[in-house]
């Protein structure tokens, strides 16, 4: 059972899969759905802080060497004013934009990216970590249903 809770965690983490992979899993091996969601959360939003810490002080490590240089600048500055510019027109739609776009299980919408475009637009990290975590949390309940209903159908 251990190597079940550790399989649907790993896999929750990965870029790309996060628990809109590990869930489907979590319920075919035959894991509860409270623990899959449990499991699956906590191991998606594990990577969440290191992204948010690690990944503008990458850019910024970047912005003045050589052939990376340009580009790490042009994300900094280009993100930073677009985060400036959205959080005066948005406000808390902001947040609210990330939560969605987190939370809407759809490829290339997870938790890995939506922490990297909030990186990248300089929003603030706890107010960020709170959007991505209500996204996670609404993408599992999604995943959870759309999976049950499935299973359902599949033993119908």
């Amino acid at each position: 059972m251990l190597i079940k809770y550790l399989q649907v965690f790993f896999i929750s983490m990965l870029p790309l899969i996060e628990l809109r992979g590990a869930i489907p899993l979590a319920t075919a091996i035959g894991l509860s759905p409270l623990t899959a969601y449990g499991i699956s959360i906590i191991g998606n939003m594990l990577p969440i802080p290191f992204i948010f810490l690690f990944a503008g002080k990458i850019l910024h490590w970047g912005k003045d060497k050589p052939y990376i240089g340009k580009i790490f600048s042009f994300f900094l500055e280009k993100g930073y004013r677009a985060g400036r510019k959205l959080e005066n027109k948005a406000g808390f739609g902001l947040y609210l934009a990330l939560t969605l776009f987190v939370g809407i299980p759809l490829p290339g919408t997870g938790a890995w990216t939506g922490s990297l475009a909030a990186c990248l637009l300089g929003i603030n990290i706890k107010k960020g970590t709170v959007a991505v975590l209500a996204g996670v949390l609404l993408a599992g309940f999604i995943m959870i249903t759309i999976s049950l209903g499935a299973l359902a159908m599949f033993n119908y």
